[in-house]
């Protein structure tokens, strides 16, 4: 009985098999919006490769290429386009350095040290008032720099190096105006001395290479003596409150959690943001 099912099974196989491959393929019924839909082997028939661009491309094609140089000029613009890109990756730090952005920078982080503050407000909240304070200061500066330098420059009045000298001379007036005191010019004389040079009469005598490191002293020193006048006040509310556990016998308290909300408390009655902003912009000499 089994050898005869057997037999009979693989007909019956065979059969469906012929029958699947002679049937037609059934299609769908259009929709109503007259869209044809598919059968569902279309999708086995799909392609990898990637579509022809159309004959007019709206991005250009980019070609790089390194080879020898041909003569001189391109060498000198190899070396120019290096020198650019090198300026572009030390911009944060001029920014940081050659303006106002420093000297505030850290007259707020004594500020928020002073407080006993560890997360309020974020390093980047106070990055960012340094910043805009810093574009309110330096706006003057700037508007030269963009005015004789930049746009001469974009309208193809001037070349490059004297862009360069345009631009210059704003910065070095701005640096040089804020080492008017004696501590300021004896740091140009410092370096000035160091590099064998005579002692300048004036502010043309003064290299830059000289006068940013001067400028960099120079603003350390104030921002740091501002931070001493500021921890002051702060520092005999701390004295005040350790004396006070002290006295109550709270050793194990520690004393900076009980004196914050008092330190918080003199910076909000003495309206502490606009007095220190007042002072800092004020403390920058523009004219």
């Amino acid at each position: 009985m089994g050898k005869r099912i057997l037999p009979a099974l693989l007909v019956l196989f065979l059969g469906a098999e012929l029958f699947a491959q002679a049937a037609p393929a059934v299609t769908a019924p259009p929709a109503s919006g007259g869209v044809t839909v598919p059968p569902p082997d279309a999708a086995r028939t799909g392609t990898t490769e990637l579509p022809s661009p159309p004959d007019e491309g709206v991005i250009p094609f980019i070609d790089l290429t390194v080879r020898n140089p041909a003569n001189g000029q391109e060498v000198a613009f190899s070396l120019r386009l290096l020198l650019v890109l090198t300026v572009l990756s030390l911009a944060p730090s001029i920014i940081i350095l050659m303006t106002s952005f420093l000297r505030i920078s850290i007259v707020l982080d004594f500020v928020k040290r002073a407080l006993s503050l560890q997360q309020v407000p974020p390093n980047q909240v106070l990055l960012g008032i340094s910043l805009f304070l810093t574009l309110f200061i330096m706006r003057p500066t700037l508007e030269d720099v963009y005015r004789n330098s930049f746009r001469p420059l974009a309208a193809g009045e001037i070349n490059v190096e004297t862009a360069y000298r345009e631009a210059e001379g704003p910065l070095r007036l701005f640096m040089y105006r804020q080492m008017r005191s004696d501590s300021g010019r004896n740091n140009v004389r410092l370096f000035m001395a160091m590099r064998g040079l005579d002692a300048p009469q004036n502010l043309a005598d003064v290299p830059t290479y000289v006068l940013i490191p001067a400028f960099i002293l120079n603003e350390l020193t104030v921002a740091f003596r501002i931070g001493i006048l500021l921890f002051i006040p702060f520092i005999v509310i701390d004295m005040v409150v350790a004396s006070a556990l002290m006295s109550m016998g709270m050793i194990m308290l520690p004393p900076v959690m009980i004196s914050m909300p008092f330190k918080l408390i003199l910076f909000i009655l003495v309206d502490g943001w606009g007095l220190l902003t007042s002072q800092l912009v004020q403390s920058f000499v523009l004219r």
